[in-house]
Parts: C-alpha cells; sequence; structure tokens
C-alpha cells in the first residue's frame, strides 16, 4: 500500500489516501518517490480545465526518487514520436491520463528515466523537469537565444519564466523582466537581471522602451491583450516564444507589424527527450539550483494548492514524500 494524493472530485483539493501499490507493466519501472512539484497544469486539471479528465486521478508531472539504488529525475513527456518539431499525436504528459508523482510510488516507462542532476537535493531536482523543460525549449529549441541579445521574459515569478532567466543569464543574455508584483520584482532583480516594470501600471510598455531600446527575443507564457504590446517592443527580425496563455485570447490583435518587422511567432509544448536531456546537461554543466518557493509534506497536499492558486509564490512549490 501507499499514500497518494488523490483528485476525486472537481474543484475540490486532492486529499491523502491509502491505495495498492502501483505494478510496471512491460517496459515499465516503478519509482520509489521522494518529491515531486506541483504546476499550474495540477490546479487546472483540479479546475475541470482540461479535456479528457477521468476521476478518481494522482495529478502531479514533475517527481524524483529512486530506482534500483540510483537517484532518478523522471522526463514528465511521453511518446514524443519522431518528428523533433512538434509533439505526436500519441503524446502524453504525466497525471493526465495516467497517474502521476503525487504519491509514494508511480509507474513510468524505462525511457523516462534519467539521472538526477547530482548537484541537487531532491527537493531541487524536483523543481526541474516540466518547467525546465518548457524553459529550455522555448528558449533555445525554438528562439534560438544566443549571447549578447536582449530578451524580455514576462510573468516573472513563475516556474518557466524563472527558468528561462536563469538560463539566459548563464548564456549571456540581457534581461528584462514583467511582473504583477513589487515583491518579485525585487526578487528577480537579485538574479542580476538587467531591468524590470510591472506590468499592472499603464506605461508599462514605454517604460520598457525607454530602459531596453527595443528586444531580439521575448518569452511568453500569458497572451491576452498584453501581446500587442511585446510585438511592439520587439526588434526587426524578433522572435517571439510562446508557451503558455493565461490571460486568454489575443483581443484586437493587428497582424501589420508582424510582418513589417519581419518577426518570428515561435509555439512551443513542453519538449523531447533530446530537449529533456540537454536541459538536464545544461544545468548540469552550469550548476544552475531551480529557485524553490517553498516545501509541503504530501499530507499538506491542501495547502501546497491553495499556495498555488493564490498566485504569490516565487519558485516552484514542492512536496516532500519520503
Amino acid at each position: 500500500m501507499m499514500n497518494a494524493l488523490l483528485l476525486e472530485e472537481k474543484n475540490i483539493a486532492p486529499r491523502l489516501v491509502n491505495l495498492e501499490t502501483p505494478t510496471a507493466q512491460q517496459g515499465e519501472v516503478v519509482v520509489s518517490l521522494n518529491a515531486a512539484s506541483l504546476n499550474h497544469r495540477d490546479v487546472w486539471i483540479m479546475k475541470g480545465k482540461y479535456p479528457g479528465i477521468e476521476l478518481p486521478l494522482i495529478l502531479g508531472s514533475d517527481g524524483v526518487g529512486i530506482l534500483d539504488g540510483e537517484a532518478v529525475i523522471i522526463q514528465p513527456g511521453n511518446n514524443w514520436g519522431a518528428d523533433e518539431r512538434f509533439q505526436g499525436s500519441s503524446y502524453q504528459i504525466l497525471g493526465l491520463p495516467k497517474n502521476g508523482t503525487f504519491a509514494e510510488q508511480v509507474v513510468v516507462g524505462e525511457q523516462q528515466i534519467y539521472r538526477k542532476p547530482p548537484h541537487l537535493s531532491m527537493e531541487q531536482a524536483a523543481a526541474l523537469p516540466l518547467a525546465g523543460l518548457t524553459a529550455y525549449r522555448v528558449l533555445f529549441s525554438r528562439c534560438k537565444a544566443k549571447a549578447g541579445e536582449k530578451i524580455l521574459v514576462t510573468g516573472a515569478g513563475g516556474g518557466v519564466a524563472l527558468f528561462c532567466i536563469q538560463f539566459a543569464l548563464k548564456v549571456g543574455l540581457e534581461v528584462y523582466v514583467t511582473s504583477g508584483s513589487e515583491h518579485k520584482i525585487e526578487r528577480v532583480l537579485d538574479l542580476g537581471i538587467t531591468g524590470a516594470v510591472n506590468y499592472k501600471t499603464d506605461d508599462w510598455s514605454s517604460v520598457l522602451k525607454k530602459q531596453a531600446g527595443g528586444f531580439d527575443i521575448v518569452i511568453d507564457g500569458a497572451g491576452g491583450a498584453g501581446l500587442q504590446n511585446l510585438v511592439k517592443l520587439c526588434n526587426p527580425g524578433g522572435r517571439i516564444g510562446i508557451y503558455g496563455a493565461t490571460s486568454g485570447v489575443v483581443p484586437n490583435f493587428s497582424p501589420q507589424p508582424i510582418f513589417w518587422k519581419q518577426l518570428s511567432i515561435l509555439g512551443s509544448t513542453m519538449g523531447s527527450d533530446k530537449d529533456f536531456g540537454e536541459m538536464l546537461d545544461f544545468v548540469t554543466e552550469h550548476q544552475i539550483v531551480p529557485i524553490v518557493d517553498s516545501v509541503f509534506l504530501l499530507e499538506e497536499g491542501a495547502k501546497a494548492f491553495k499556495r498555488m492558486e493564490e498566485g504569490q509564490q516565487f519558485g516552484k512549490i514542492v512536496l516532500k514524500i519520503a
């Protein structure tokens, strides 16, 4: 038997239950988990905002643990497909539709197992997989970021945005950010970025224009009305990498600046096994340490979900399992 956080009803946080220990089929392994971390995806599934939800379900895409006496980290995506450009129709993310990592044990495919970066603790490593993979692909595989370029990362404080900032700084980009929280701006300035602005102020894009002049790369996970301003802030030949749409659809969007400035808008979701392996190598080479906001015990799962819903976290929210 094992303890797990089980989502039984929509809009109600998962509760701690005792379940049968999972068993592996051919090509699978059972990982004894030490830590996992939350993503906005888990909250959105809890609220019923994903297709194909079948309850009860163990959420969780990020996990680290022990397999055959070795510390391992799990690639949250499975069955990417043969084309590196995009995921195939059989692609799945751990935690929906299959049971995820908010449990003492999880079953995953053998190919999803990688060596944990040795410089990271279990809790730090648990913060890495989904957000780190998403950040690496949008920044390097899609936007081809390189040293000396100016980059704007929106929504500093979220997991993907913080990894984009950390990764970009390590390779010599000049980094600017937006955030809706002055506290988060103060925190991110300590990372060594060049400039920041609160997007809740009326003239935020004008302030950024004065600070930077323009951007070669913009990384955005919000969408919504702000995207039009991001397009205007791009230098000619700039790239906009979009990995999410937390602010919804883009109203009154004009394509004119896109074609006139020869901009590229690049969508990005998660990443392939190749991206994941390269991301782990990059994190190890540069000794990058994920920013952990807080650590909760597995039985405190409801508190962890509440903190994620409130949106006040700076970095990743981690569940300590063993």
